[in-house]
């Protein structure tokens, strides 16, 4: 990767900048001792092992392995470049970020494309708002907006607009301040002719809502016809600043009171989080037209513990809500399931019976997901019926059988008995039965391979390593924090690492002293190209390490290195050694055994090798 920006700007970036609290825009971190850990932005998990440095200035997360500087987080979290990266953090520090004029073609192009697609999303929306509030194309559309309850306030907060009923308004707009239109079309607000050269405007006739990255820039739109017409609906497509599945509508701006309140309502629609915030409910936010993904839900979970999930209440609202819910109980969020009554929608509950209502009835009464889908399987049936009733009781069961938590399962079979007058063993017989069942059905169907490469995915932080590989890792975990080491491994070392990826980050590092840099884990990291070699780096950083490493201990570390290939070699010609035996080739067993004897002499005689009473630290 190409680096143009001056290595003293990017020093003085990172030492500015305080990467506790860049992490912790994303991730909610907890002290715990020196450092501040969290739940990883990077995988999922329930348990946190996402650890950030203060000292340092580096995380690691020890489930995923991923590492590095402040830098190297938002390259990761926001899918951003190195230059795009760093002029990120130059603007959070206040310093100014130079890039030289042989910034390569392609991360120039794409950075400007970016560029240009953000600031015509600023320019649109505010022509959009402008048209609603202030022309008279507009009128009908806040006419609408009022009539639904959204108060001019709120508007102005969202920065709802209106985009006018023409086939090339907004194509005029931008053709006249020079916008590329084919980049137009690439960011989603034009559409090209079929067949032809001419574009047009994506949105016509439409009430438009801005939609926001997770730092408050505008990065597309939803729209919602006022008339006749379909879609009813239309978003943004998928383009460079724009993700579906990586935003939520409103998350930027409620992701603070997520934190405070350690409570998020997740709706479906941009009117159900609009009602909401007129309503007081701050920490409200919206999916996109989609299901819920996993990195909507892991953004959630960074940022809130519960999450009451309020969709529409009809058929496909409840088994939508189904789904969300079973996507957040994997990232370890704490589901509830707010069940609006007779179909209505968020938005339509809340305009009609007002805040004190909604928070009381549908919020404070919501369910949790188990709950909610007993009572959905009730739904329908006539349970006064034995046939019905059984056929209830026996689904009932396989639900309870799904939870993990025996506490869980006993709650929720006690009131099955309860409800039904039922012996509480009896229940509990069936349940198991069914438990056995699915888990042989799901053992079936799970693939011969499938813990093979469940193992082979472990991090290999977690995973029992030879001595050799724990020595270089310990040597270069030293070498990262003192030049004087690294100097001296380089002399007795060398590159005579046994691993490849060691051996390069060793290269890295003897070239980072030597161009006359002092130990900062931090600038090291932003000068290494490799994604590989950055998580390895940050592992190291992280590793627990004495203070002071002893010539007694650097010796060790340095003869498991050096002495392992000489060890395999032998094991080699020991196995040769022994085929010949074993074939009768008397001569053939003797050459091998001089040479394996001699190898040996060679081994101990590394033993005498840098002896840390006349080398390293000579005198202490």
């Amino acid at each position: 990767m190409y680096k143009p920006i001056s290595e003293v700007t990017i020093q003085n970036i990172l030492r500015q900048v305080d990467l506790v609290e860049l992490a912790g825009e994303y991730v909610q971190l907890k002290k715990t001792g020196k450092n501040f850990m969290g739940l990883c932005p990077f995988h999922s998990e329930k348990t946190p092992s996402f650890s950030v440095s203060p000292e340092k200035q580096i995380y690691h997360c020890f489930g995923c392995g991923a590492g590095g500087n402040a830098i190297t987080f938002l390259m990761e979290i926001e899918g951003l470049s190195f230059l795009e990266a760093v002029r990120k953090l130059g603007e959070k520090t206040g310093i100014p970020v130079q890039a030289g004029d042989d910034l390569p073609v392609r991360d120039k192009g794409k950075q400007e494309e970016k560029k240009w697609m953000l600031t015509a999303h600023r320019l649109v929306a505010q022509l959009y708002h402008h048209f609603l509030l202030e022309r008279k194309e507009g009128q009908e559309a806040l006419h609408y907006l009022k009539q639904r309850g959204f108060h001019e306030e709120t508007i102005k907060v969202f920065q709802i607009g209106y985009a006018p009923d023409s086939w090339d308004f907004l194509t005029r707009f931008l053709a006249k301040r020079n916008f590329p239109l084919p980049l137009m079309e690439k960011a989603g607000l034009l559409v090209k002719e079929e067949g032809g050269d001419r574009y047009f405007d994506r949105f016509r006739g439409r009430v438009m809502f801005p939609i926001w990255d997770n730092q408050g820039q505008v990065v597309g739109f939803g729209g919602r016809l006022i008339g006749e017409g379909h879609p009813k609906y239309l978003n943004s497509p998928e383009t460079p600043i724009f993700r579906k599945s990586r935003q939520l509508f409103n998350f930027h701006r409620a992701r603070q009171e997520m934190r405070k309140q350690q409570t998020a309502v997740l709706f479906e629609g941009y009117g159900d989080v609009l009602s909401a915030y007129q309503a007081g409910i701050l920490y409200a936010t919206a999916t996109l037209g989609t299901a819920l993904s996993e990195e909507q839900a892991r953004m959630l979970r960074r940022n809130a513990e519960k999450v009451i999930i309020c969709y529409d209440g009809d058929e496909a609202g409840m088994n939508a809500a189904v789904k969300a819910a079973e996507e957040l109980h994997k990232q370890g969020c704490l589901v509830k399931v707010a069940v609006v009554p007779d179909e209505q929608d968020p938005d339509e509950y809340i305009q009609k019976y007002g805040k004190e209502a909604f928070q009381r009835h549908i919020l404070d009464e919501a369910q949790s997901l188990t709950a909610f889908q007993l009572n959905r399987l009730k739904k329908g049936r006539r349970l006064a019926d034995d046939v019905e009733r059984l056929a209830y009781i026996q689904d009932a069961l396989r639900v309870i059988s799904r939870l993990n938590r025996a506490v869980e399962r006993d709650h929720y079979l006690r009131q099955l008995a309860e409800e039904f007058s039922l012996s509480l063993d009896a229940l509990k017989r069936e349940q198991y039965k069914l438990y056995k069942l699915e888990q042989r059905q799901n053992e079936q169907r799970q693939s011969p391979f499938e813990g093979v490469q469940k193992a082979s995915a472990l991090p290999a932080a977690s995973k029992l390593q030879p001595a050799y590989v724990n020595a270089e890792r310990m040597l270069l975990a030293y070498m990262l924090h003192s030049e004087e080491i690294a100097k001296e491994v380089e002399k007795v070392v060398g590159s005579q690492f046994n691993q490849e990826e060691h051996q390069r980050l060793a290269a890295y590092l003897y070239a980072f002293y030597a161009e006359g840099h002092k130990a900062d884990v931090r600038l090291f990291i932003s000068t290494l190209d490799d994604q590989e070699l950055i998580r390895l780096a940050g592992q190291l950083a992280a590793m627990t390490i004495n203070p002071e490493l002893s010539p007694k201990q650097l010796q060790d570390y340095v003869q498991q290195i050096l002495k392992y290939p000489y060890l395999k070699q032998i094991e080699q010609k020991e196995k040769e050694k022994n085929k010949a035996e074993r074939q009768g080739n008397v001569l053939e067993a003797a050459r091998i055994a001089m040479e394996i004897i001699e190898m040996k002499k060679q081994l101990k005689h590394l033993s005498t090798l840098h002896d840390p009473h006349t080398s390293w630290k000579e005198g202490e």
